[in-house]
C-alpha cells in the first residue's frame, strides 16, 4: 500500500509545474518539470494540459514536522511530514473567480488567517510528501476552475419534460386535496 501510495505521488509530480526553485524541493519534483502530460484518474475527455497550473513555489510557506503512523525508528528521528500554506486572498496567481470558489468549497481547510492549509505524510520522504501537497493544490485549483459543462438540447427538452410532469402531478393532487377538504365542510355543516 504504502508503494502504491509512493508511486502515485511521484506520478503526480509529473503533471504539475513548478515555477522556481527552493532548497527544499530537492530532485524529486524539479526532475519532472515541464514533462510529458500526464493524466491520472480522469474520466472526462479532458486533456492534462488543461488541468494544470503553474505554481509559484516561492510563495507557498513549507514546514515540515514529525510523522505519525508506523515506520520505526525513522519516525522519531525524520520531520517527513510536509505542511504547505497559503492565503487564498492574496493569491494573485490565481484568478479571483476560482479563488472565490476554493474559499467556498473548502472552508473546512482555510485557518482564521485565510491561509488554505495542506498536509501529506503518505511517504517517509519528505520530498514526496511536498510533491503530493503540491499536487493537493494543484487539484484543489483545477476543481474549483471547472466550468459546469453545456446542456444539449436532449438535456433541456428532458428537463422541460420532466418540469411539465411535475406541474401537472402537483395540480391534480391540489384538485384532489381541494375536493376532499370540501367534502369535509359539506359533512360537518
Amino acid at each position: 500500500m504504502a508503494a502504491s501510495m509512493a508511486r502515485c505521488s511521484y506520478l503526480f509530480c509529473r503533471k504539475i509545474n513548478v515555477i522556481g526553485t527552493q532548497e527544499t524541493l530537492k530532485t524529486a519534483v524539479l526532475r519532472h518539470i515541464n514533462t510529458s502530460t500526464f493524466s491520472y484518474g480522469t474520466r472526462r475527455g479532458d486533456s492534462a494540459q488543461e488541468n494544470q497550473w503553474d505554481i509559484p513555489v516561492e510563495r507557498l510557506t513549507v514546514s515540515y514536522s514529525r510523522s505519525s503512523g508506523p515506520g520505526g525508528q525513522h519516525v522519531n528521528k525524520a520531520s517527513t511530514k510536509a505542511e504547505v500554506r497559503f492565503h487564498v486572498q492574496t493569491a494573485d496567481w490565481i484568478p479571483e473567480d476560482v479563488r472565490q470558489k476554493i474559499l467556498e468549497k473548502n472552508k473546512t481547510r482555510i485557518n482564521k488567517a485565510g491561509e488554505l492549509l495542506v498536509t501529506s505524510e503518505l511517504s517517509r520522504s519528505q520530498q514526496r510528501n511536498l510533491a503530493d501537497c503540491v499536487q493537493k493544490i494543484s487539484a484543489i485549483i483545477a476543481e474549483a476552475s471547472e466550468k459546469p459543462p453545456e446542456p444539449t438540447q436532449e438535456d433541456v427538452a428532458l428537463r422541460a419534460a420532466r418540469l411539465a410532469r411535475r406541474d401537472k402531478e402537483r395540480l391534480k393532487q391540489k384538485k384532489i386535496h381541494a375536493a376532499t377538504k370540501h367534502s369535509r365542510r359539506v359533512d360537518f355543516d
